[in-house]
């Protein structure tokens, strides 16, 4: 890429330049004051005092949205992968709500799905740290799904099995209905969120339910354990990354160290990278 393109294609993707991080905060100003917009819509007072205000100023938002989107179109070397790729699906996101409430009136609410995009604020504001953790976090998870699905499994079978005991203990009079019914009462007691609207009636069912609540504690720390074991293991293994966003035009991967000559996910061969120092913002 050359030319506006690339031009634009730093300013949007990358934060690394003046022009860069104004762009990104302006963004994140948007999407909170559009947030804000759809909350203060949804109090009946405020809407029946300003709701057309409310709704044109959404309008403004979403066309502001719309253009920044095909922007990210324009910029990027391949369209189709950004749109298919986590962040172009958010961004997408952000818009339909808007559009299909002209069908769908019901559907305005889901404009808060835009708090995603507030994702961006890691890499806007180089809060590294947070990042460093959040890329722990999600590989701890990931090294801890087999196990985590193994043990989901087993209290899978537990409540089943305690649902149906219940079921034959308590039986329908006490409000046991079915058995789907009363795996669901086994369900909100072994998670210690008991709802109340299903109790026990017996001596037997009451004894069984305290059991299962005591249970609870201990089935809340075990995925607990296994995910905090995982992310000790990854922080020993843990490399400091660079606080870059410098961005691949082919994946739109990111991250690169200013060194770096090629993609590290793709191995294609990097533009140079540009950077101003906020420093230099000051006059």
């Amino acid at each position: 890429m050359a030319g506006w393109r690339l031009r634009l294609y730093t300013i949007i993707f990358e934060a690394d330049t003046r022009a860069g991080r104004w762009f990104d905060k302006s963004l994140i100003f948007i999407i909170l004051t559009s947030i804000a917009l759809v909350m203060a819509d949804s109090v009946e007072s405020l809407h029946l005092a300003h709701g057309r205000m409310f709704q044109v100023m959404e309008w403004v938002f979403t066309f502001l949205f719309t253009a920044e989107y095909i922007a990210r179109l324009l910029c990027v070397r391949r369209p189709l992968q950004y749109a298919g790729s986590f962040f172009g699906f958010i961004d997408l996101l952000a818009l339909l709500p808007t559009y299909l409430a002209l069908f769908f009136p019901g559907l305005h609410a889901l404009i808060d799905v835009r708090v995603l995009r507030l994702l961006r604020v890691f890499r806007v504001f180089k809060l590294t740290a947070y990042v460093t953790e959040y890329q722990s976090l999600g590989r701890a998870l990931a090294a801890s799904g087999r196990k985590i699905l193994v043990f989901l499994t087993a209290v899978l079978m537990l409540v089943l099995v305690m649902g149906t005991v219940m079921y034959v203990v308590e039986g329908r009079d006490n409000g046991y209905t079915s058995i789907p019914t009363s795996i669901y009462w086994a369900i909100s007691t072994v998670t210690t969120v008991g709802f109340g609207d299903i109790t026990p009636k017996t001596d037997l069912g009451r004894l069984i339910t305290s059991f299962m609540m005591l249970l609870g504690w201990g089935i809340l720390a075990v995925p607990t354990g296994i995910v905090t074991a995982e992310m000790a293991a990854q922080r020993r293994m843990a490399q400091v990354p660079v606080p870059t966003t410098r961005t691949c035009h082919e994946c739109l991967t990111e991250g690169h160290t200013p060194d770096a000559n090629y993609c590290l996910h793709c191995g294609a061969r990097l533009p140079p990278y540009q950077q101003q120092e906020k420093a230099a913002e000051s006059p």
